[in-house]
């Protein structure tokens, strides 16, 4: 259950990170590495999912 709870936290995070990027943030000039960070949070969301569901978490 705790792990769950703890992926949809980075989910969140990633989404308003992106939202900032994508919005308030986007002139600037580091907001590339703000889009990076986002998709660095997916992609652990997705790791810990995946693991999650095949049993190796």
């Amino acid at each position: 259950m705790a792990l769950w709870v703890f992926a949809v936290l980075i989910l969140l995070s990633a989404s308003f990170v992106l939202f900032m990027a994508q919005g308030p943030l986007r002139s600037t000039p580091n907001v590339g590495v703000l889009r990076v960070l986002a998709a660095l949070q997916y992609l652990a969301v997705v790791i810990l999912v995946a693991a999650r569901l095949l049993g190796r978490a």
